[in-house]
């Protein structure tokens, strides 16, 4: 084999198609663009125009609204927070915090804080800081021993 003698498998490669040069190239006239006009010239993109009717992102109405104030939480049950304890990613002497979560591989972002719903089934005795808690968490939580500190509730206190 020779340097000279190296070509690329047939197929691998396509040669292009000169365009717009006379008819008898079969891509003359328009090109392969098949109008003449504003669509046949470069630059030109008509996204969501519909030849004058109205268009269909204006035909609907409007719903909702963004609440810029709203809270978005990571919802962490404590039958997950149990399952961390047992394979030794959270320590039960320091208090479960966002941070410790996040350490742990439980949650994976901070957003706006944590809050501990109450599915699953919690037998460590933990102390909690975050930011909410339901009902039923914090029953099962102090049911096992535990404390919890809601921190949304000191920030609403504090404004």
């Amino acid at each position: 084999m020779k340097l000279n003698e190296l070509t690329d498998n047939p197929g691998a490669s396509k040669d292009r198609i000169r365009v717009g040069r006379g008819i008898g190239s079969g891509k003359g006239k328009t090109g392969g663009r098949g109008v003449k006009g504003q669509k046949a010239r470069t630059g030109v993109a008509i996204k969501g125009f519909e030849g004058g009717q109205m268009p269909l992102h204006r035909r609907l109405p409007k719903r909702g609204f963004h609440n810029p104030f709203s809270t978005d939480y990571n919802e962490v049950n404590i039958g997950r927070i149990q399952q961390a304890v047992d394979a030794g990613k959270l320590d039960v002497q320091n208090p479960v915090t966002l941070d410790a979560l996040i350490a742990a591989g439980v949650v994976a972002k901070p957003r706006d804080g944590v809050k501990i719903l109450g599915q699953g089934e919690i037998k460590a005795k933990l102390s909690f800081e975050v930011a909410a808690a339901s009902k039923g968490a914090i029953a099962a939580i102090q049911g096992a021993g535990g404390t919890i500190k809601l921190l949304a509730a000191e920030a609403v206190a504090s404004a």
